[in-house]
């Protein structure tokens, strides 16, 4: 009895003492995951923080995510190009303008120099006549067929004819009525000299004042657009939005583009008819001087 305890005595120390050896190895085995895990994630973490970054850094991936086109080099012909249908409209009708207006600015220079030289050559003529009869002549000679001046000399010496032929004393008692008839005859003529010059003012007129407003609506409806786009894309940056804005303000550019030289054009051609205006003030006097002139001689 006593030898069957000491028996198991023995086993239970040797038992413990396997425990005890072993027990540093199982610690060691256990341990040793877990810097491989603290490594993965190490590892693992670059990945997760690159993603943002190269999504970041490439605007074309945001825009196709919102459902947007890229935008290569961005040109006035790219910005209409790529410009919603009303833009589109509005840009195209200024640009009508303006090009109507430089054709205007062509014709009326070419107009007024042809007017200038004309009335050149018809004053020199008309001042080395000598009797109203001369005076009629030469104001209704096909080289000065349309001047006005020489119409206006055409209508105050035919109505000097006329009295004439009424058997009037026009170089007696009746001198004074028929000098006030001729006068009248000019005034009639020098009434429609404004219309006749003032061709073409009104439409630039019109393109001066409302050219900028026409170019203000389509900015305003293009950004509007942008706006929306920019709602329903739920993205802000850059790359994506500025395109539509930057087409929308071309809008505005070329209202711009039409009304300044319209502007510029119409107060130039004001000038010109005022200056040929007061030049007809002027003849008139001389005019009506030479008829009453030539009436106290008899002719």
């Amino acid at each position: 009895m006593r030898d069957s305890k000491k028996t198991n005595i023995l086993l239970a120390m040797a038992g413990a003492a396997v425990l005890m050896a072993s027990s540093p190895v199982l610690a060691q085995d256990t341990a040793t995951p877990a810097p491989a895990t603290a490594e993965a994630t190490t590892t693992e973490a670059p990945a997760t923080d690159a993603a943002p970054a190269d999504a970041a850094a490439d605007p074309e991936s945001v825009a196709d995510a919102v459902g947007g086109e890229g935008h290569g080099d961005i040109t006035p012909i790219s910005m209409f190009m790529e410009a919603g249908i009303v833009v589109k409209i509005v840009m195209i009708g200024l640009l009508v303008a303006s090009i109507f207006s430089w054709v205007i600015l062509i014709i009326k220079i070419i107009e007024f120099a042809g007017l200038n030289s004309k009335t050149d050559r018809f004053l020199e003529s008309f001042r080395g006549a000598r009797s109203i009869a001369d005076m009629r002549k030469i104001a209704t000679a096909d080289e000065f067929d349309g001047n006005p001046l020489a119409d206006m000399a055409a209508a105050a010496t035919e109505e000097v004819e006329l009295s004439r032929q009424a058997g009037l004393s026009v170089t007696g008692e009746h001198r004074d009525s028929a000098i006030t008839r001729a006068s009248t005859a000019v005034a009639a003529v020098q009434s429609g000299l404004a219309g006749r010059l003032s061709g073409g003012q009104q439409f630039l007129a019109s393109v001066g004042s409302s050219g900028p407003f026409v170019g203000l609506f389509g900015t305003v409806y293009g950004v509007m657009n942008s706006f929306i786009g920019i709602a329903q894309s739920n993205t802000t940056n850059l790359a994506v939005v500025a395109p539509g804005i930057a087409e929308a303000l071309l809008a505005t550019g070329i209202g711009l583009f039409a009304a300044i030289p319209a502007v510029i054009f119409y107060n130039y051609f004001n000038t010109r008819i005022a200056a040929y205006g007061t030049r007809s003030d002027g003849f008139a006097a001389e005019l009506l001087n030479a008829i009453s002139r030539q009436l106290d001689k008899g002719a």
